[in-house]
């Protein structure tokens, strides 16, 4: 009878421990910005708002000269002018002032409208490619380790070189 209780505690035990060792999840970390700036899609993606971005710039540069240039010769020719000459190039500039704004504000809609356009297949090809790898190696969960994220402890095994073997870089 106590060899029967002994191996009826031992099974329980066993049970139970059994049960602990499965209930743990596998946890792994990968930096996710290191991984979408190593991706060569990403390099090209911001060469490309980078050169976007320098045309605008260029463009409203040239306007703010021009501006310019007719601020000076309006303000140099102001004592020979009527008032009433003067007062419609003092709106002239305003209103060319307030298209230049426009312009701007137009420029880095669309600039940010190129970058989500840009950057979200990338970054969705990124997480395939994170969850591909999490599930072959039987990780229930990964964290972005990144200093500010959600990750806590980032002991646990780094994906980012499987994860760019995955994807082929």
């Amino acid at each position: 009878m106590k060899h029967l209780k002994k191996i009826a505690v031992a099974l329980v035990l066993f049970v139970a421990a059994s049960s602990f060792v499965n209930a743990q999840s596998k946890v792994a970390h990968i930096d996710v910005q290191k991984l979408l700036s190593d991706m060569p899609a990403m390099k090209a993606a911001e060469s490309e708002l980078k050169k976007l971005s320098e045309t605008y710039q260029a463009d409203i540069q040239a306007s703010m000269t021009e501006l310019q240039n007719k601020y000076t010769l309006y303000k140099n020719e102001a004592g020979a002018k009527s008032e009433e000459e003067n007062q419609k190039r003092a709106l002239e500039l305003q209103g060319f002032e307030k298209n230049i704004g426009e312009a701007q504000q137009a420029a880095q809609q669309e600039i940010q409208k190129k970058q989500a356009e840009l950057f979200g297949p990338i970054s969705e090809e990124a997480k395939k490619a994170i969850e591909k790898v999490a599930a072959a190696q039987g990780f229930d969960y990964v964290l972005d380790s990144q200093p500010g994220s959600a990750a806590i402890v980032t002991k646990g095994k780094d994906l980012l070189a499987d994860v760019k073997q995955e994807l082929g870089f």
